[in-house]
């Protein structure tokens, strides 16, 4: 029978080993010479911050091949219909939702073809969901519940690099044959291991030990602007730099629309308003009926015949003059 004291031990062996773990990361290691940062005036506190985030475009900067292979491979995948699924938990697993909601009405993808899972499901953006994390169990069972395949790309999200639920994410997801993708902060991480592409920003250590809401979480959140953004530009997402599938759902995206299709064409507004009407208000498919010369059925065939890449639709246009 095991008394209380052996229970506490073994209790305390566990934290202990955690403790020793975490004392490895340098995302977790403490920093002496801001122990009185506290005692420091509003704006001395806010220029050390300020200065800690102008770090961390660097430190994304020396990750850029890993980035660019990462996004090549991924977008791949997507042109074949693959989808793009983040996995994290806590800060990261909040941020991978964050990216995925902003594609739709950035892009026009549909919701279900970038996804975001966070340990412990929906409500764990905004409540704690204690221990959902520390299981790969449950990514695994994340994962299956959306019917994943080999052309999907699942990228795992762990500012330590070692939270189990994105480690299974990965894990899981590559023993399907999917592409993998592990970004973290940390240099040899087991996430950065367990991917087929592996994306470590060593940002160093945080101003509040062990805060990785801070540089890991900006650092994160400037590789998945990269990731999705990238990879859409690579599906024919964009014309130039303008966002041409951008889904018109309040004014404020109705009057970008017919912006971006003034930026694309020089049209008038009378033009503008007449090929958005004749494409039901689609902006790369009244793009190309100005500049293609083509009625909104054509344009339809033509961009489908594309792949719904404008420049690809914009070449095979029967111009008349």
């Amino acid at each position: 029978m095991t008394s209380i004291t052996d229970a506490g031990a073994t209790a305390s062996d566990g934290y202990g080993e955690l403790r020793a773990q975490l004392e490895t990361l340098t995302t977790e290691a403490f920093r002496p010479e801001l122990a009185e940062i506290d005692q420091l005036a509003t704006e001395e506190i806010a220029r050390i911050m300020n200065g800690e985030d102008q770090t961390v475009p660097a430190a994304v900067a020396a990750r850029l091949p890993e980035i660019s292979a990462a996004i090549d491979a991924t977008a791949a995948r997507m042109a074949r219909g693959g989808r793009l699924i983040y996995a994290g938990a806590g800060t990261a697993g909040r941020l991978g939702v964050l990216d995925a909601s902003e594609c739709p009405p950035t892009f026009n993808t549909d919701p279900a073809h970038v996804v975001g899972l966070i340990a412990g499901g929906p409500s764990a953006m905004v409540t704690a969901v204690e221990g959902a994390e520390d299981s790969k169990e449950l990514a695994a069972a994340d994962l299956d519940a959306l019917g994943l395949t080999t052309d999907d790309t699942v990228v795992g999200i762990s500012a330590s690099g070692r939270t189990p639920y994105a480690i299974g994410a990965v894990e899981h997801a590559r023993a399907e044959g999917a592409l993998t993708i592990g970004l973290s902060c940390n240099a040899d991480s087991a996430l950065g291991a367990a991917a087929e592409h592996p994306v470590e920003v060593v940002v160093g250590p945080e101003l509040l030990t062990g805060s990785t809401r801070l540089k890991a979480g900006t650092a994160q959140k400037l590789v998945l602007n990269m990731l999705s953004t990238i990879t859409m530009i690579r599906l024919g997402k964009t014309y130039g730099n303008l966002m041409v599938d951008v889904r018109a759902s309040n004014e404020k995206l109705r009057a970008r629309s017919r912006r971006i299709v003034s930026l694309a064409t020089g049209a008038s507004d009378a033009e503008i308003e007449a090929a958005l009407a004749a494409t039901d208000g689609e902006v790369k498919n009244a793009i190309l009926t100005i500049l293609g010369q083509v009625d909104g059925p054509t344009a339809a065939t033509l961009l489908s015949a594309s792949d719904g890449h404008l420049r690809a639709a914009l070449a095979a246009a029967p111009r008349t003059t």
